[in-house]
């Protein structure tokens, strides 16, 4: 039996040997990594990569291993050196369908690796490093995308972990190629000169977004959209400060902040500095929460998108924070689009799965309409316009809903105000929400049914041309585009900036598109004091649209009707009326054109200058007398108008005008099918009337150059009765310019019980019955 001593030196001579042995081993392995030409390596390092990632992979410069201290290392730990793995001009191949062979190309790239880790089996890299990376990403028409990559598929659990701690690069560049999004486009990353935080950019970016306001809307417009976002911003924080103040509201803001904590992981309750600036009101607290938040890259695009021209810039924060689901990724965007400007600044939550985003965003350009092409929002077309707002997107496949809220905005000379919502739902996606104006010009909506100018249809794009000699606009509706979008949404012009001759004062409406019908109900105006309301079912789902329109006049106030003019300013009285209308036709020309229906209007129990009456009446010397001296007012018994339409002439079926003074009576057509008139005015004076030059009017000629006279061949026979009368006798020549009195009074009783029934109006196409 060996002795105990001798059997502790024989092992302690075994651990030494085995200590040397490794030492040595470990020292030859040293000299080999050092020593050994790694390139002989590359052919089967090309191999096995481009097996894994099943394309083709080539290191075509060389391959280097060497050997490091590590840095951030403290104690024994710092004495075991990392291998560091460097390989140059290294491609990817492109599958065969691809237009060019290569995938990405890079000049170097280096990565350490952790030795101790790997004992654990985790290949732990501190950082890739890469220079002048460059790819090309490509999408065909059937969907097959060459950044999918056909993996093999493995056969369980890998019993190692990979973990990347850092992805550094230098002037990356990218080139985009989407058959499917119709984008081709150019993309330089590079890196900052140093880290940017949240704050500062955002205040550049405010102010980038107000100078190219400025260009669009002009720096007045400008400057009340500026006024607009401060005064919504301090009525907001205003709200938020009542609502803190209250203990009732502060209880239930506390159930809620437990209810978001319980279903949302800590980053979704992260607001972006957006949410602290003007547009929001949100808290200063938010914005504290966010100054770690700074942006490390930045880019610049240009290109194509969907056939128009695209360039922008932006920054982003780091590559590896992508990665992180549980801090708000940073971005920064300011992109053209054709003459469509948007910019945006704030964060996204959980990258990698698109979770939700934050933005504070800036829509500037010539028409909203155009938006339709960028972001698939079907909004109407309108003058130049800027907006400034908060958008929270929640982002998940196929439910995806985006809500912009608190936004302010000028349109052309208007202001705007609101909150939208979208969502991409199946089978279309859908529009909700409420949109006001506390000045609302009146010229701002007539781009919505093309009633504007030819210089302002060319800004925003259209080719469509209003003839000189037509007053109905005749460009057509874009009823494809109702197909693509349903929408729920209110509108609200508190004060309307018109024309003084219209007694046009508000406008409310609710607009509704569903499956591609388009309906407006209702649509009120403030008119003269009373109401216009009308409802409008547009539908755009037939070809040609097809289009049913109700329209009820209630206390409309003669004296309100004609602001401008001073005979009418002491006369009292209420229009009422109705009118049922149908038609088919894709303008509002062409809707007019094929008008169906009937309309009626009275008006009972009012008074109008005597002045109108006699010069209706063509009473001269009453006309210049009540010139003179006469401020005179007379009673209207009554007054009734029916208009029957059919293939878009309205045919006058009853218009009588019954008062102290005078009847008068109206017959003939107006055709809007060629915008022509053909209307006969019958003035009957009541009492005698010395040297009157009573007869006909006419109303002729089209819309743009109506034709308003006398019928001269009335005239002709009453002035030749007169002067062949003053060769016999003087006095004589005054017999034919006396009118004898019309005592017959109008049937007012009978008229208000006609207009009493309803108007009615055929289905859209088809003829009314007779």
């Amino acid at each position: 039996m060996p002795h105990p001593a001798n059997a502790a030196r024989t092992a302690g001579k075994i651990l030494a040997w085995f200590i040397v042995a490794v030492l040595v081993l470990c020292a030859v392995l040293a000299i080999f990594v050092a020593t050994f030409d790694w390139n002989r390596a590359r052919p089967w390092v090309d191999d096995k990569v481009s097996q894994a990632i099943g394309r083709p992979f080539a290191i075509n410069g060389d391959l280097r291993v060497g050997w490091q201290h590590p840095t951030g290392e403290h104690g024994w730990r710092a004495w075991v050196p990392w291998p560091r793995f460097s390989a140059y001009d290294v491609t990817v191949g492109n599958p065969p369908w691809a237009a060019s062979k290569t995938f990405a190309k890079l000049d170097a790239i280096s990565f350490d690796v952790e030795v101790l880790p790997l004992l654990a089996r985790v290949i732990s890299i501190p950082s890739i490093d890469l220079v002048n990376p460059s790819i090309d990403l490509e999408r065909l028409k059937d969907g097959r995308a060459n950044w999918v990559f056909n993996l093999p598929q493995s056969k369980g659990p890998s019993r190692w972990t990979l973990r990347l701690a850092d992805l550094g690069f230098k002037k990356a560049h990218i080139a985009a190629s989407d058959e499917v999004e119709q984008v081709d486009a150019q993309v330089d990353v590079d890196t900052l000169g140093k880290p940017l935080p949240i704050g500062d950019v955002m205040k550049q970016q405010e102010a980038a977004s107000r100078g190219a306001a400025a260009h669009v809307i002009g720096e007045r417009g400008a400057s009340k959209l500026q006024s607009q976002t401060k005064t919504a911003s301090g009525a907001q924080a205003a709200s938020a400060q009542i609502a803190a103040s209250s203990p009732r509201a502060g209880s239930d803001a506390a159930a809620g902040q437990s209810a978001t904590a319980a279903s949302n992981p800590p980053a979704s309750r992260a607001q972006p500095e957006a949410a602290a600036s003007p547009a929001s009101g949100a808290s200063s607290a938010s914005a504290n929460a966010h100054t770690a938040l700074v942006y490390s890259l930045a880019w610049q695009a240009k290109g194509r998108y969907r056939k128009t021209d695209v360039s922008g810039s932006g920054k982003l924060g780091s590559v590896l924070a992508l990665r992180d689901a549980h801090r708000p990724f940073p971005m920064q965007a300011d992109v053209k689009i054709g003459d469509t400007r948007v910019a945006l600044v704030g964060t996204l939550t959980d990258p990698v799965h698109l979770s939700a985003l934050d933005l504070r965003l800036w829509l500037q350009g010539e028409d909203l309409s155009h938006l339709y092409s960028i972001l698939g929002v079907n909004l109407p077309q309108t003058p130049p316009y800027a907006t400034d707002g908060h958008l929270v997107g929640h982002l998940q496949t196929g439910a995806s809903v985006f809500t912009y809220s608190g936004f302010t905005g000028r349109v052309g000379g208007s202001d705007l105000e609101g909150t939208l919502t979208y969502r991409s739902r199946q089978p279309r996606p859908s529009l909700t929400g409420h949109v006001s104006s506390n000045l609302l010009r009146f010229s701002d909506l007539a781009p919505i049914v093309g009633a504007d100018s030819n210089a302002n249809k060319a800004r925003r794009g259209e080719a469509v041309k209003q003839p000189a000699d037509r007053a109905l606009p005749v460009e057509p509706f874009h009823t494809d585009r109702w197909k693509a979008m349903d929408a729920d949404v209110t509108f609200k012009g508190r004060r309307i900036l018109k024309d003084p001759a219209l007694p046009i004062t508000d406008l409310d409406t609710h607009v509704v598109l569903k499956d591609g019908v388009l309906t407006f109900d209702p649509l009120n105006f403030g008119v003269a004091g009373g109401t216009l309301s009308s409802n409008f079912h547009l539908d755009g789902s037939k070809a040609p649209l097809q289009a049913r329109m109700t329209l009820s006049a209630r206390h409309l106030r003669l004296k309100q009707l004609f602001p401008t003019q001073k005979t009418m300013q002491s006369a009292l009285g209420e229009v009422n009326g109705d009118a049922n209308l149908s038609a088919i036709g894709n303008s509002p020309a062409a809707l007019a054109g094929t008008l169906n229906g009937e309309a009626k209007a009275l008006i009972t129990q009012g008074k109008v200058s005597l002045l109108i009456m006699e010069a209706a009446g063509l009473n001269v010397a009453n006309v210049v007398y009540e010139k003179l001296f006469g401020t005179r007012d007379i009673d209207i018994n009554c007054m009734a108008a029916d208009f029957a339409a059919q293939d878009g002439v309205l045919d006058t079926r009853t218009f009588a005008l019954d008062t102290a003074d005078a009847v008068i009576g109206m017959d003939g057509k107006i055709d809007l099918r060629d915008e022509t008139m053909k209307l006969t005015i019958h003035p009957h004076t009541k009492g005698f009337r010395i040297f009157t030059l009573r007869s006909p009017l006419y109303v002729k000629g089209t819309f743009k150059n109506p034709d308003v006279g006398v019928d001269k061949t009335a005239i002709a026979l009453r002035a030749g009765a007169a002067v062949g009368l003053g060769l016999l006798n003087p006095f004589a020549a005054l017999v034919p310019l006396i009118s004898p009195s019309h005592t017959k009074p109008t049937p007012c009783a009978a008229l208000l019980a006609q207009m009493r029934a309803a108007p009615q109006a055929p289905p859209p196409g088809a003829h009314p019955a007779h």
